[in-house]
């Protein structure tokens, strides 16, 4: 993941100069704006890989951001990482609400700083793997290979893996972002299983042992409630197992 673009989006010089001196090691291409306005007319100039956003910034604060980013089409598939001092629930459900893909609290640990940020990373590129075009008439004398399939579809529900769009007979399509489709993706592929947080933390984030925090998956499966349910409290498409986890159950034959 060498030369990835990194956009830093913090007011306070220090912290964003200590981002950069770890992110340097990684051999990532680092830039920094002091404000939100400023972040938003960089990542334009130029489209980075991943944004490490603040969210307490004069003017334009992260949240306002984020929501633009999300309202670009330029930007609305770039992952943000909220990384920020308010860290209560709410402030969680707020950025996570917003369309950033992950949330770390300061003072952060430089060692998991960089761990979610290759993470994340990691899931974009598979994401943009699984988007490339389908085999030219003149690959198909080769051999076959195996060639993720477009739909995947439980009951009314459908995944579209090229466009990363979700139908929902409830409240119709939309687009996903990355973590999201990922988490759908995951989920509705294992259909009737119960996952855990920490497994779904281990095996959609990528996170190892004691890396993030379940409540990420939680505010993820309450935001992804709030755009495919009728009734978000009730679901009947990702469901609660009380004292396990989550499932999407098996559609009911006949």
């Amino acid at each position: 993941m060498d030369g990835k673009k990194i956009l830093i989006i913090e007011d306070d010089d220090i912290v964003a100069r200590t981002i950069e001196r770890c992110l340097r090691g990684g051999e990532y291409r680092v830039t920094i704006a002091g404000s939100g306005v400023e972040g938003l007319q960089a990542a334009r100039r130029d489209v980075p890989d991943l944004v490490i956003l603040d969210v307490i910034m004069p003017g334009m604060d992260g949240y306002t951001v984020c929501k633009e980013m999300r309202r670009d089409a330029l930007l609305a598939e770039v992952p943000i990482l909220f990384l920020t001092a308010k860290t209560k629930d709410d402030d969680k459900i707020t950025g996570l609400a917003a369309g950033a893909d992950d949330y770390l609290g300061k003072p952060f640990n430089v060692d998991e700083l960089l761990l979610r940020i290759k993470a994340i990373l990691r899931r974009t590129q598979r994401m943009k793997q699984e988007s490339q075009p389908l085999t030219t008439s003149s690959e198909e004398s080769s051999p076959k290979k195996e060639i993720p399939e477009r739909i995947i579809r439980i009951g009314e529900y459908t995944l579209n893996t090229r466009t990363f769009e979700f139908y929902s007979p409830q409240t119709g399509k939309f687009r996903l972002t990355p973590v999201q489709y990922d988490l759908l993706y995951h989920l509705m592929t294992h259909p009737g299983e119960i996952f855990s947080p920490n497994r779904l933390l281990d095996e959609v984030w990528d996170y190892p042992t004691d890396a993030g925090s379940p409540d990420l998956v939680r505010v993820h499966i309450k935001n992804l409630r709030e755009r495919i349910e009728l009734d978000p409290k009730n679901p009947v498409f990702i469901q609660t197992v009380p004292g396990y986890g989550y499932t999407i159950p098996l559609p009911e034959e006949g």
